[in-house]
């Protein structure tokens, strides 16, 4: 390390005129006041108008700016913000739970319906499907009988003829 370039690195006391309190620690910084501290000796003293004393950040009071309504309009499009912890938070965790749990109960026994509606539907177009096969059965049993009937009738007309021919 080179001689004579580098500031003095010594014990300051730090004052935060905002909230009054006074911190022992070391720096650079140059002042021409000093005060005494605890230990009975005399630093230099650094006023300092913020620090984690008075800082809402660090003392806990920190609130939301609203600049130009940004949290009414994160509240609209995502809802209120909650703590985890919260008793508020857990009865709304419990209450989407069970509105969720009943949104799929009510989605299963529609389902079921819907599957007992669409077995009855097979069922009866099974049982219509029967019917009409035999129908068409009994149709064409009709149609075949009748085709041979023509001829047994020809038949006996023809032996009519042919008894009717002998007689004469």
């Amino acid at each position: 390390m080179k001689t004579d370039i580098h500031p003095d690195y010594r014990p300051v006391v730090f004052l935060d005129t905002s909230s009054g309190e006074k911190f022992l620690t070391r720096s650079t910084v140059q002042t021409d006041e000093t005060t005494e501290w605890e230990d009975g000796h005399t630093y230099p003293l650094a006023k300092i108008e913020i620090s984690s004393a008075s800082h809402p950040f660090f003392t806990g009071q920190m609130t939301i700016v609203d600049t130009a309504g940004r949290v009414e309009r994160f509240e609209r499009r995502y809802g209120k913000r909650r703590r985890a912890g919260s008793p508020e938070a857990k009865a709304e965790a419990e209450a989407e739970a069970k509105a969720k749990a009943e949104a799929e109960a009510k989605k299963e026994a529609k389902a079921k319906a819907e599957k007992a509606k669409a077995e009855a539907k097979g069922k009866a177009d099974a049982k219509a499907e029967k019917a009409e096969a035999d129908a068409k059965s009994k149709a064409e049993a009709e149609a075949s009988s009748e085709a041979s009937e023509p001829e047994t009738d020809s038949n006996a007309e023809a032996a009519d003829s042919e008894a009717a021919s002998e007689e004469s």
